[in-house]
């Protein structure tokens, strides 16, 4: 069996940041972002935790994959060189596009573990530019959720704010909603929102009152009208545009028609998209058919 090349190099390295050449610049805007500087403020309160990813042109070149934004806070803080690790090539596309956002549930038992490793919740609320009580709520994000629900949630990319609503309900719903949201691939407050709207009182942990069912009631009134006024107006929409896409349907399929008799297309066809020339050909014989 053939081995896979390998991406990076074994070892990490030091290398100065005057030998690293990037591929873009950081623009004022980035400076001033919120993104800019929780990362600085990591840098500063812990290090650099990640090693940036460069490629090696020459022994005094190296070209930034991954990294801009750290090199730049290394650079204000006066560091000289910085651990990275060596790619086998420079296509930094490749390399980014594989870099995913860590997902809410892995973000909190990240978070647990720093907290059993020793940290304080004020270092890593400081490490990373935030408030203590964002950390405090991403702490308790899951209490109150069952562990079958974590463990059906872990990889996705959700709103963490769905858990809050998620406690609300009894263990056996949160798992049903759970597997509404993976099955429609629904990930969004308002979905979850609308899951909460529609469990039976019997399913909640605490039952609403009845002016709360009232209130409830005009709610969904109103926004059943909301959502009748909005298919109204693209069913006015569709009733517009069907003479013209009726039009051009007849027009397509009479072009295609013609470029089916033309011999030169057909053994094009037979040679390149010899399956799509067999469905065209069922299309046209059904269509005969039918006229």
């Amino acid at each position: 069996m053939t081995k896979l090349p390998k991406a990076f190099g074994r070892f990490i390295v030091s290398i100065p940041l005057d030998h690293l050449i990037p591929q873009t610049s950081i623009s004022k805007e980035t400076r001033t972002g919120v993104a800019f500087r929780q990362i600085a403020a990591s840098v500063k309160e812990i290090g650099l935790i990640e090693p940036l990813v460069v490629f090696e042109r020459s022994k005094t070149e190296f070209l930034i994959l991954d990294g801009h934004i750290r090199v730049d806070i290394l650079k204000g803080n006066g560091v000289k060189e910085a651990k990275c690790i060596l790619a086998a090539d420079d296509e930094s596309y490749t390399y980014n596009r594989r870099v995913n956002s860590i997902p809410p549930i892995a973000q909190h038992l990240m978070l647990l573990e720093a907290l059993r490793t020793g940290l304080s919740e004020e270092r890593i609320a400081k490490s990373l530019n935030v408030d203590i009580s964002v950390i405090r709520q991403k702490r308790d994000m899951l209490n109150g959720i069952c562990p079958e629900v974590v463990e059906m949630l872990r990889d996705f990319k959700l709103n963490a704010n769905i858990f809050s609503l998620m406690k609300k309900m009894k263990p056996l719903r949160q798992i049903e909603v759970s597997e509404h949201m993976i099955a429609n691939s629904a990930f969004s407050l308002t979905f979850m929102q609308a899951l909460l709207f529609g469990t039976k009182p019997e399913m909640l942990l605490v039952k609403p009152r009845l002016r709360d069912e009232k209130s409830s009631g005009e709610a969904a009134t109103a926004r059943f009208s909301e959502e009748s006024d909005s298919l109204l107006k693209d069913l006015r929409g569709l009733e517009d545009s069907f003479g013209k896409d009726a039009l051009t349907l007849t027009i397509c399929q009479g072009y295609i028609e013609r470029l089916l008799k033309n011999t030169r297309v057909l053994r094009y066809l037979e040679r390149r998209h010899d399956r799509s020339l067999g469905a065209l050909q069922l299309w046209l014989e059904r269509r005969q058919l039918a006229g």
